[in-house]
């Protein structure tokens, strides 16, 4: 492996429509040692506002705008480096699961200095209408009843064809495909077959700790 590769965090990506359980599979890879989970929403939620980063994310947010792509991938090589300093994540070790960035191909393009995509899983569920329901029981579930409307559900599903889906194509040559209508377990059993098969995963697993 070059110099150069080796700076760049060993990542998979994990994507799919709103409801396909991204966030729960990611969730429970970042639960297994040797994987760490980075949500996009975990690195807003840990941001310091008071910093001259997060004084421009709550420009933005509060206004209700969605952030530039460069500032939030300014954010989250900030959020990055400093679960580094702090020994949180380990990017010699650890595989970086990726979930709700990068959002779109352009945000992709400026992670390429950061990071290298070795897999992107793809959680595929073409039923929109199971997708809605997952949706609709999330969103009550979280007491979020203004998330659970017919219209704000086809809004985020448009949003993600519109600006998400692209990153499939992207992407091309590293993405798998697994079927999101299954049980969550059986879910997380493709997705953890699919990354053990690689070559950058059975070479971290090699060192010992």
């Amino acid at each position: 492996m070059s110099e150069e590769s080796r700076k760049l965090h060993s990542s998979v990506l994990i994507i799919g429509a709103p409801g396909s359980g991204k966030g729960t599979q990611g969730k429970v890879l970042g639960t297994i040692p040797r994987f760490f989970h980075c949500a996009c929403g975990d690195v807003f939620r840990s941001l310091d506002t008071r910093t001259d980063l997060g004084q421009q994310f709550v420009e933005f947010s509060s206004k209700g705008e969605l952030v530039p792509d460069q500032l939030t991938i300014d954010l989250w090589k900030a959020q990055i480096d400093n679960w580094i300093e702090t020994y949180f994540f380990k990017p010699d070790i650890d595989m970086l699961i990726l979930d709700g960035i990068p959002r779109n191909v352009h945000q992709a393009e400026i992670l390429e200095d950061y990071l290298e995509v070795h897999r992107v899983i793809h959680l595929t569920c073409p039923d929109r209408e199971e997708l809605a329901r997952r949706m609709r029981k999330r969103a009550l579930k979280d007491n979020r009843y203004d998330d659970a409307s017919d219209e704000v559900i086809a809004h985020r599903i448009e949003t993600y064809d519109e600006e998400t889906r692209p990153l499939i194509e992207h992407y091309e040559g590293r993405v798998s495909e697994i079927d999101a209508t299954q049980q969550p377990v059986e879910v997380l059993g493709d997705v953890i077959a699919e990354i053990v098969k690689l070559d950058v995963y059975k070479e971290m697993a090699k060192v010992l700790v």
